[in-house]
């Protein structure tokens, strides 16, 4: 059994507090002065600046011909980015980035590192909340998308009810193309920060309704039950006959709804400067654990078609993708579903990634989360090992397979103890783990009321295993809520090094702002 020392996390941690004030100088050179024997191409594999760049840059008329003592411009006398990734993950915090990583690691027996853990600028940002030290999703949202403060609950307007401008909005007026991707309802807390406004943000289907006078121009995400009609074909949560799907065709977007569009979402190749909204399941998208590859995108394939979509826009794009699940993963203390979803949200950061390498001069990401969940904790006790090895044999998550679907306790023990010991590979269950799920049993079968503080409203027997299955990889959760636990960030590309540093959740849309050269306002 593969151990992975804490010291491992404290090195990390060390590490990250030596970061917060690096800042990436592969941008610091403005300009180059031609040697003898260069070329345009030589130049660019110098500078990491495409040829197509320099030429345009310091308007050459004659790309074969260059002077010796010739000073080039490396970039346009704007420094904005033309290319913006917002990636945001719920509930990620420190520990769910380091746990993913081992996860990985030890999955691929090698050192290697995810993504987004690689770029040079590193941050922690606090997250408080105008009215809570912790804050929900929408205060979290309207902090990372507008710059200000808001209650917990309250989308994209002050405490009173003031509308806040976004970055969305902010992008879209300067004339860039705007993007919006979540593995959660598109309607929820922190997609709708970005081009909404509200002030409770459970009114969804009002949510909804604003999204078709957003104009952002690419959309994609999971619950179109705010997005059909009541009375039409598939479920639908709208207290009315307004068919927002239809008004979104009317606008002349390309529309794809339900898992049945999948396919024809994988295949559609934008013309020109198109616009897509995407909505494949009635309310959020499955764990990617669960995920059916055949029926429902991956965060990677929306990401990889919001670029191919937005990228045929002349002047450039801002592109918010959320992995949202990791949040409701966390909630229900399920490590393997926030694992696998941390994992996802990494495989998307890589296709900005490779975006960037080819547009490296032109291109800004920064990877933040909203707030933590969970209260994780790596090691517990005087016990300084991690065990992630025992989650790598679990096929389903436990936050939505053991609380609403196939593995949920019915009654059966026998078949009951014979699912998890297929698709959790808890197996050999010692006699007090077996004991710690029969008393969870014994609760649900005498239909007694539930302590919410020892459950946290989820079913009694999925929480009383997926507890043991954490246990057993010495991991330990101190909540099914979130936390005040302050969030890593980090940035690679144009701007990047404004990130960097201990710094208020409010002050990197400030920051972002600043770099692509729009306002936030009231």
């Amino acid at each position: 059994m593969k151990k992975n020392l804490l010291s491992k996390s404290i090195g990390f941690i060390l590490v990250l507090s030596l970061m917060l004030t690096m800042t990436t100088m592969a941008f610091a050179a403005s300009t180059y002065t031609v040697k003898a024997g260069d070329t345009l191409a030589k130049i660019a594999a110098k500078t990491d600046v495409s040829v197509e760049t320099l030429i345009k840059t310091n308007n050459i008329k004659n790309p074969s011909v260059i002077h010796v003592g010739d000073v080039l411009k490396l970039r346009s006398d704007s420094d904005a980015p033309k290319y913006v990734f917002y990636f945001i993950g719920d509930g990620l915090g420190p520990a769910q980035r380091q746990v993913a990583e081992y996860f990985l690691q030890d999955q691929n027996k090698s050192n290697e590192k995810l993504v987004m853990n690689q770029f040079p600028v590193a941050g922690i940002n606090t997250t408080r909340s105008a009215d809570s030290l912790v804050t929900d999703s929408a205060a979290a949202g309207t902090a990372l998308a507008a710059g200000y403060k808001t209650n917990n609950g309250m989308i994209s307007q002050l405490p009173d009810g003031t509308n806040v401008k976004t970055l969305t909005e902010a992008a879209k007026a300067k004339g860039m193309a705007t993007g919006l991707v979540s593995t959660t309802r598109l309607t929820h807390a922190t997609p709708a920060s970005f081009a909404t406004h509200i002030s409770d943000r459970n009114q969804e289907n009002e949510i909804a309704a604003q999204y078709v006078d957003s104009g952002v121009d690419f959309l994609a995400g999971g619950g179109y039950r705010h997005f059909v009609a009541k009375d039409g074909q598939l479920k639908s949560k709208r207290k009315d006959n307004r068919d927002i799907a239809k008004e979104f065709v009317a606008k002349g977007y390309n529309v794809f709804v339900s898992e049945d569009a999948t396919r024809s979402f994988r295949n559609f190749v934008p013309g020109g400067r198109e616009k897509v909204a995407a909505f494949f399941t009635y309310s959020h998208m499955p764990y990617e654990i669960d995920r059916d590859v055949n029926k429902v995108p991956s965060l990677a394939e929306m990401t990889e078609k919001g670029i191919d979509v937005l990228s045929k826009y002349n002047n450039g794009f801002f592109m918010m993708v959320e992995g949202g699940r990791i949040d409701h993963a966390a909630h229900a203390n399920d490590p393997v579903g926030m694992i696998h979803d941390t994992l996802a949200f990494d495989r998307a950061i890589n296709k900005a990634y490779e975006f960037y390498k080819k547009h490296p001069e032109e291109t800004l990401i920064v990877v933040a989360g909203d707030h933590e969940t969970g209260g994780v904790g790596l090691g517990f006790a005087k016990n300084y090992f991690l065990h992630v090895d025992e989650l790598e044999n679990a096929k389903v998550s436990t936050a939505d397979v053991l609380n609403y679907g196939e593995g949920k306790y019915d009654g059966n023990r026998s078949k009951f103890f014979n699912y998890i010991d297929e698709n959790l590979g808890l197996d050999n269950l010692s006699k007090e783990e077996r004991a710690k799920i029969e008393d969870a049993m014994d609760i649900a079968d005498s239909n007694s009321r539930v302590s919410k503080s020892t459950y946290g409203g989820y079913d009694p027997v999925a929480i009383a295993t997926t507890h043991i299955l954490s246990e057993r990889a010495n991991l330990q959760w101190t909540t099914y809520a979130h936390s005040a636990t302050a969030i890593p960030l980090s940035a690679v590309g144009i701007g990047s090094e404004s990130f960097g540093g201990y710094k208020d959740n409010t002050e990197i849309a400030k920051a972002m702002a600043k770099v692509i050269e729009v306002e936030l306002s009231k």
